[in-house]
């Protein structure tokens, strides 16, 4: 047997595991992350408020009725919509109006046969100058009278007509009730002055101004509708506890009782805008993010002064804007780890 083989091929497999089995030199740590730039901007600071779509005071009127008079027929009900003209409802004088009318006629068919009379006596002079004066002035004060009974539809059926483009918000009149003059039969709103009747907190209320623009979002509506802040009041609601904001809305977008959500802005947020993916939170609930120096990874602790949707705007005395700030991968981080760059963003 060949002992010097033998021994050989055993030393040559020693000193080949143990090659094997000899430790390597230890690679430095390293973590695969996307890589995004850090740019100053700034984002709307906004207030959100919910309310419910209403006619706004200045648009709503009441439509009375001119004298003592029946309800004869109603034309329309409430929540309805009705052009400008549209038959409301019809009036028939009461017997107290009608005897009215009838007593204003004879008094100025009388008054009008004096004043000719005493025109002729003051022709022949056998009246005075105040004497024609004062007839004429009868026959003038009887002929207003008559006038007025008949634009207040005492001489006989009238119907109320919408003046306006209008939404009936409540009507109070049915046929055959007997109302007395001044008495409110329905009111109307315009459709263009609808607004929206929030409330905000009162330190809310202080950032809010009238004028600025308003986001109302409306439940099962994809949608957003435009408004613009109407009023903020200057005291708290004692039913609500909040003080009450009005933001008018477009017409014929919104209707009179529909709940909404708007989102205000009082103002801008300025510093640096980054994704919400950038932001950490440490163990003690500090936020942070993490930027890329020379391949290697840096924690700089930052203020979050806003956030709008994925987006936030932070600021703090570390952040370097010519360093990347990391997106993917930024939680398995600590400061000085390497970086292996996947994809990246507007800069590296």
């Amino acid at each position: 047997m060949n002992y010097r083989w033998i021994l050989g091929a055993a030393l040559l497999a020693v000193g080949t595991g143990a090659a094997l089995g000899a430790p390597a030199k230890d690679a430095a740590p390293s973590v695969l992350v996307t890589l995004t730039a850090l740019h100053p901007g700034s984002l709307a600071r906004t207030v959100s408020a919910y309310g419910v779509v209403q006619p706004g005071a200045a648009g709503q009127r009441a439509v009375m009725a001119p004298a003592s008079q029946t309800v004869g027929a109603v034309y329309v009900r409430a929540g309805q919509a009705v052009a400008a003209g549209a038959p409301l409802l019809q009036l028939v004088p009461s017997p107290e109006t009608g005897a009215a009318y009838a007593q204003a006629r004879s008094a100025q068919q009388v008054a009008r046969q004096l004043a000719a009379r005493t025109q002729q006596l003051f022709a022949q002079h056998l009246a005075t100058a105040q004497q024609l004066a004062d007839a004429q002035k009868a026959a003038s004060d009887a002929r207003a009278s008559l006038a007025a009974l008949d634009a207040q539809g005492a001489n006989g059926p009238s119907v109320l007509r919408a003046p306006f483009r209008a939404i009936v918000l409540r009507l109070s009149a049915a046929p055959g009730a007997l109302v007395a003059a001044g008495t409110p039969l329905l009111v109307l709103a315009r459709p263009e002055a609808l607004v929206l009747k929030a409330g905000v907190t009162p330190a809310q209320a202080a950032l809010i101004q009238s004028g600025e623009s308003a986001s109302i979002a409306v439940p099962g509506d994809a949608q957003p509708v435009a408004g613009r802040v109407v009023s903020r009041g200057a005291m708290i609601d004692p039913a609500s506890g909040l003080v009450p904001v009005q933001i008018g809305v477009p017409a014929d977008r919104l209707l009179p009782g529909q709940s909404a959500e708007a989102t205000i802005t009082v103002g801008q947020t300025h510093g640096y805008v980054v994704p919400h993916a950038a932001l950490l939170v440490d163990d003690r609930g500090a936020p942070y993010v993490v930027q890329a120096k020379a391949g290697t990874a840096r924690k700089v602790p930052v203020r979050v002064l806003g956030t709008q949707g994925d987006q936030d705007v932070i600021d703090g005395a570390g952040l370097n804007a010519g360093q990347p700030l990391v997106l993917s991968g930024n939680y398995q981080l600590d400061d000085g780890m390497h970086l292996r760059v996947a994809a990246q963003g507007a800069a590296k």
